[in-house]
């Protein structure tokens, strides 16, 4: 075994922990929070056009990892400002460009959809969500929320994204061994087979350079072996979410094709978060859920792609800490991509 791994394995959660709203799942690791929120007002901001992206592990006893800083990056010709973990609620976008000027529809649609978050977070102090949903009809993408969080199990996703661009480097296809463990990983959320995936990829290093190629520009991969604590944003995973699902993507046609087929059949369990979006038939998702170590409390994310009655696919991404209990962070989830969708439907398409 990779010395990157932890030697505590990580644990595995009864079904009645996540209420009846879940099957047995797989925890990912836990780490210390971050710095306290500024209480900035929130307010939620039209993107314009995203440009297309170029063609944790089990906790150990007594070891918590310290917050990252804050670092301000370019995404595209796009200023985004990225808090640590635990950072201000509400935005802090600066547009694209001086010259580009958002229509009114979509900045009416940013204000909807902070009126529809807003009060998720409201309702307790502790609890922080950010939201990103892309239209595939204009390709414009709505947020709502700052900061970056714990990826938890979502990242298993990324990582799987990253060996399959590995492979398609080295001119070959997926090992059986390869493909049963990146199964395992999305399918079921595995903790063991993802940790044999991080050690395959190189860890934190192998994540972070594919993520360079597929436009992630504030995700940092976990360190020590812990990936379930690679930090990143809403913004971040639906670039990620564009590399799984869209043909501009370093990914090759059978290597999406693949991912996009094991987010299509993950366990009965696992099937909440985004999916509450959209049909069943049409949704293609991964969730990670995290209860920290410091404060009990719960991150619960969702990504995926979800069909709605229009047969148009919407990518969504929901990122969440400080819930009480994983059932409350999962309804809030669920409430946050149902309201994502909605208003960003709601715009004129010219």
């Amino acid at each position: 075994m990779s010395p990157l791994l932890p030697r505590q394995r990580a644990r595995r959660l009864a079904p009645a922990l996540l209420g009846a709203a879940m099957a047995t799942g797989v925890l990912a690791g836990t780490a210390a929070g971050g710095a306290a929120r500024t209480g900035d007002q929130a307010v939620a901001m039209p993107d314009l056009e995203v440009p297309e992206p170029d063609a944790a592990a089990g906790e150990e006893p007594g070891r918590e990892t310290p917050a990252r800083d804050a670092r301000a990056s370019l995404v595209g010709e796009r200023a985004e400002a990225a808090a640590a973990p635990g950072g201000a609620r509400g935005p802090a976008y600066a547009d694209r460009s001086a010259h580009e000027r958002v229509p009114p529809a979509w900045t009416a649609a940013g204000a909807a959809l902070a009126r529809a978050i807003g009060p998720l977070e409201s309702e307790d102090p502790e609890v922080r969500v950010s939201v990103a949903v892309l239209d595939p009809v204009t390709g414009r993408t709505l947020r709502y929320g700052t900061g970056r969080f714990d990826t938890a199990s979502v990242v298993k996703v990324d990582i799987v994204a990253a060996l399959l661009l590995r492979a398609q480097d080295e001119g070959r296809e997926l090992t059986g061994d390869e493909r049963r463990l990146a199964s395992e990983a999305i399918r079921l959320s595995d903790n063991d087979a993802t940790h044999e995936l991080w050690a395959m990829l190189g860890a934190e290093d192998g994540l972070d350079a594919a993520n360079a190629r597929f436009g992630l520009t504030l995700t940092s991969g976990g360190a020590d072996g812990h990936w379930g604590l690679t930090q990143t944003t809403a913004s971040d995973q639906i670039a990620l979410l564009r590399a799984v699902f869209g043909p501009a993507s370093p990914l090759s046609g059978p290597s999406r094709a693949f991912l996009q087929e094991l987010m299509g059949t993950v366990a009965d369990g696992q099937r909440w978060g985004v999916s509450a979006a959209g049909s069943e038939d049409g949704t293609a998702l991964k969730n990670g859920w995290l209860p920290r170590s410091h404060n009990g409390l719960w991150n619960i994310n969702s990504i995926g792609r979800v069909t709605v009655d229009d047969g148009r696919g919407y990518l969504v991404a929901v990122l969440s800490s400080g819930h009480p209990t994983s059932a409350e962070g999962i309804a809030k989830v669920e409430a946050a991509a149902r309201s994502a969708v909605e208003v960003i439907r709601s715009v004129p398409a010219s």
